[in-house]
């Protein structure tokens, strides 16, 4: 989780200042980040989250991608690091 998303989470209770000065983070950059549009979902996702529940969470990026490579998707192994990095946290 970022900073900003945790600021995000906790703003019910306590103000953005507070918060922001104590994660020592802007709260310029909050704002910005909160306006930011979200980015779209890449076609192969929901694929890959299908074949990684599918594998009981044990799959690597390699064995990933060729799975998904099979399956007519083009991704790198970067790319799937990132979101691995990402969905399990």
């Amino acid at each position: 989780m970022s900073r900003y998303a945790f600021i995000h989470t906790c703003v019910e209770p306590w103000p953005v200042r507070v918060v922001c000065g104590l994660l020592a983070v802007s709260s310029a950059g909050y704002n910005r980040w909160r306006q930011r549009p979200v980015p779209p979902v890449a076609a192969w996702q929901p694929a890959a989250q299908a074949a990684f529940t599918r594998h009981a969470r044990r799959y690597g990026t390699r064995r990933l991608r060729a799975e998904l490579r099979a399956e007519g998707y083009a991704v790198g192994r970067y790319a799937l690091r990132t979101w691995l990095h990402r969905t399990s946290a």
